[in-house]
């Protein structure tokens, strides 16, 4: 038998960090009627798999489906493999492009993983809406299509930019929001959750509920979180993020580097942080009467020490003044052999200190590579054996290199 916190409790919680909830009075009734016949509500989450990371702009939601877990509700991560293949025009200036179904079979498995670093995975729902989507037949297709209007679809903002300023759409993509409406309507969710820029899907979602006969879904969306460089909404595509599984090391580092504009919003949507503390931080900020280092230092070891531990919070900050303080190098580095004169490129790449050898040669253009603490410019430059070097990339990656 399920016994649930009171309506004012559950709201109370529910409330915190989100931006908006549409309607307020649908979810009170919803959770009055969950108590009432004691069934949890059903809770979903959906995430396309078209990159294999997350970072701590989708933590958000993930925290916000954890405190419903808590509350004792269901839980459903969605996986859209299906809807992947067609790709997200949220957001977008073109035609996102599409992707296998292996592709997102093995993103799939990544994104499930990290997410139950959040989540209680022992009582997660994990769905896959190839599972039904992929069943549908043209017939099906026609009939859900006909449920929306072409001038409904143009109100969403990123379709009407495209659309006044002949930027091509492709059929395709109006199947998207649809897709994931109907989503809903398979899964009877009550609740979905999503960022700000998702509510035109989310709204979908409740009319195909409407049509279907369904109770339609309360929207929660929650604030998009800008990245590192405090422009861009966070990332991979923009290199400021920070990833669910970046090292503590990495993790603090990159915290320290967020504008001092975004030290509050990180610390209310990246952090578990109180109510309480957070008014205090807002005010220490709009009165100057904390250095916004300090306050970055102490964001740095809560984020750390939500996906770690608090001792590991501890030894990134060591690190980080070790290194960005006291202009010192690590005590503890990767080493590399080098047996045959090799390119600095591909050393950088072999050893996963950029990404590619594009990375590497914008950054040696940069000046961010530096050996033995020389910046080094030449893109063709080779390392022979025999010869010992610290190798910087970047403000945080080292390499010794020995013989």
């Amino acid at each position: 038998m399920n016994i649930f916190p009171t309506v004012n409790e559950q709201m109370d919680i529910i409330q915190r960090g989100i931006k908006e909830i549409i309607p307020e009075e649908e979810l009170a009734k919803k959770i009055e009627k969950s108590i009432e016949k004691k069934i949890p509500m059903k809770i979903k989450f959906g995430c396309d798999p078209s990159r294999p990371d997350l970072h701590i702009g989708h933590a958000v939601l993930l925290r916000k489906l954890r405190q419903f877990q808590d509350l004792g509700h269901i839980g459903i991560l969605l996986i859209g493999d299906f809807t992947a293949m067609i790709g997200d025009p949220t957001g977008k200036n073109k035609t996102r492009p599409q992707i296998t179904m292996d592709e997102t079979k093995e993103n799939a498995q990544s994104y499930i993983d990290q997410a139950g670093i959040i989540l209680n995975k022992k009582i997660l729902k994990v769905v896959y809406n190839s599972s039904w989507l992929g069943k549908m037949n043209f017939s099906d297709v026609i009939k859900l299509a006909s449920k929306y209007t072409v001038a409904r679809m143009l109100e969403r903002d990123d379709f009407t930019k495209r659309y006044d300023g002949g930027i091509p759409i492709s059929v395709h993509e109006f199947l998207y929001p649809l897709a994931q409406g109907f989503d809903s309507v398979h899964l009877e969710a009550d609740v979905e959750l999503g960022g700000t820029d998702q509510k035109f899907n989310l709204l979908v979602g409740r009319d195909l509920q409407r049509e279907a006969g369904q109770a339609p879904q309360v929207i929660i969306t929650t604030p998009l979180l800008e990245g590192t460089d405090g422009i861009e909404k966070m990332s991979k595509s923009y290199d400021n993020y920070i990833g669910l599984t970046d090292s503590p090391v990495n993790m603090f580092g990159k915290t320290m580097s967020i504008p001092d504009n975004l030290i509050s919003k990180y610390f209310e949507f990246a952090t578990t942080i109180t109510q309480e503390k957070l008014n205090f931080i807002k005010s220490d900020l709009e009165n100057n009467e904390s250095n916004p280092r300090d306050l970055k230092r102490k964001l740095g070891r809560k984020i750390v020490s939500l996906y770690y531990s608090e001792e590991k919070a501890q030894e990134a900050q060591n690190n980080f003044d070790k290194l960005f303080i006291k202009k010192d190098i690590p005590d503890e580095i990767d080493e590399y052999i080098v047996s045959n004169p090799e390119k600095l490129i591909s050393i950088m790449v072999v050893n996963k200190l950029v990404g590619s050898n594009g990375d590497a040669k914008r950054m040696i253009k940069q000046g961010a590579v530096k050996l033995n603490n020389e910046k080094i410019i030449n893109l063709h430059f080779e390392i022979k054996p025999g010869e010992e070097f610290v190798l910087k990339v970047g403000k945080r990656k080292f390499l010794r290199i020995i013989k």
